[in-house]
């Protein structure tokens, strides 16, 4: 019976696939979508196994292979945490990590949550001694390799900057780009004069944004240039002739645009204006959702504090709409108050935490023949804790709890953290306990 049930057993298979650059990834076919097929043929190869393809795609285009923080790695190890990966398929181990302390963490992840990793070109079985001696042998090979890879380069363009060239990036406004050299573009550099003149007697970036933008001005992507836009363009040494370089600069090969003098002047009142700044009022309360709410287009939304009469209000503000960016039309707002989007969210936490559903679950989470009685008592305690916090402790339990609102036409869509309700449950039983 045992033996029919094993046989049986399918195995859920994630492919994970990554590109260090987003060179060719707009092509129809490009390396993602090789892996990919790679992956699935192995896949398909081991059906008798029970192997099958999740549906969801993990693909990391344009991101190192010598840092964990990707996203689609990032929503593939949740997925394994909440046990929806049996098998972990690459076309080879480099594409999952580069770096040898990395690749041992996510192998103790697998480990932890009974997961296999195969390499489709290289054959590994992690669950071995000697297959991790192999695999951790490679690994300090390609390690070393993106080192040295990464050595020369820095090397390579740090020499060049120093000589004053070029060496790529984004070709800043009022500049085009001919035989690889920076040569003024005569509309947009004497756009950019007259900016650097304008600001030494208005002293606001935010009020010579308005006044480019009463002109018809717009960036080198086509949208109105906003006050972030005119601060890193007066800040520019590029625009002074100088080439810049771990924030050095040396003198550039290109012709400058604003003379030395009036460089000065400006940096002396941006200067002084960002001393003004930090003197000013900052936010006296934390914001609960920073880097938790999104729009519905995906864009992130930010907190923005503003000040009248002594008063503080405190929005969250989609980045599109700051940055000025032309979306497809939404009935989601672009901007709401802190205050209301908070307390719908902390509302929603209150319910949940009272859901019978909710405490069953985490009282198995929490495994060791836990009462659920003993838990649903912690769980309504929250009220009571939520009216005892400090609002830097509020904003700690809904970063635990939360892991993304968005915001839509009808509402706000909440996803919570499993592990964050197991998470406060423990710190409320010891809470409880220890006022016992």
């Amino acid at each position: 019976m045992d033996g029919t049930l094993q046989a049986t057993r399918k195995l859920r298979c994630a492919i994970y696939t990554r590109k260090s650059t987003e060179d060719g990834l707009e092509q129809e076919f490009n390396t993602l979508d090789a892996q990919r097929e790679a992956c699935e043929a192995y896949i398909t190869s081991q059906r008798s196994e029970g192997w099958v393809a999740v549906r969801e795609h993990y693909d990391d285009g344009g991101f190192s292979g010598g840092t964990l923080e990707r996203p689609a790695l990032r929503q593939m190890l949740a997925d394994i945490e909440n046990g929806l990966v049996d098998v972990i398929v690459v076309y080879k181990i480099d594409r999952l990590s580069r770096s040898l302390m990395d690749f041992a963490r996510l192998v103790e992840i697998f480990d932890r949550n009974q997961v296999t990793f195969v390499s489709v070109t290289q054959s590994f079985n992690t669950t071995t001694s000697m297959g991790r001696l192999t695999l951790n042998i490679l690994l300090s090979f390609a390690q070393f390799e993106r080192e040295v890879t990464g050595e020369r380069i820095r090397d390579k363009i740090a020499a060049s900057r120093r000589k004053g060239m070029w060496m790529g990036g984004s070709v800043p406004f009022g500049y085009v780009l001919q035989d690889r050299k920076l040569v003024p573009h005569n509309t947009e550099a004497a756009i950019v004069k007259a900016a650097f003149e304008r600001y030494i007697d208005l002293g606001s970036s935010t009020l010579l944004a308005r006044e480019l933008q009463a002109k018809g001005v717009t960036t080198k992507a086509g949208n109105p240039p906003n006050s972030q836009f005119v601060i890193r363009m007066l800040q520019n040494p590029v625009y002074a002739g100088m080439a810049r370089h771990k924030g050095k600069s040396f003198q550039g090969e290109h012709e400058a645009i604003v003379d030395q003098a009036t460089w000065d002047r400006v940096q002396e009142r941006l200067k002084a204006n960002g001393r003004k700044h930090r003197r000013g009022r900052r936010p006296k309360n934390p914001a609960y959702l920073r880097g938790l709410i999104f729009h519905e287009n995906g864009a992130a939304m930010t907190p923005h504090h503003t000040g009248k009469k002594h008063k503080e209000y405190c929005y969250y503000v989609s980045t599109d709409y700051l940055k000025v960016r032309h979306t497809a039309p939404s009935a989601a707002p672009q901007r709401l108050a802190a205050g209301m989007v908070e307390g719908a969210v902390v509302r929603e936490l209150r319910r949940v935490l009272r859901s019978p559903e909710i405490t069953a679950r985490t009282a198995t989470e929490l495994g060791k023949c836990t009462d659920t009685n003993e838990v649903a008592a912690a769980l309504q305690d929250f009220d009571n804790l939520w009216t005892q916090l400090f609002h830097t402790e509020r904003a700690r339990i809904v970063q635990l709890l939360v892991q993304r609102v968005t915001v839509t036409g009808e509402g706000l869509s909440i996803d919570l953290r499993a592990d964050g309700l197991k998470g406060l449950a423990s710190e409320l039983m010891t809470g409880q306990e220890a006022s016992a």
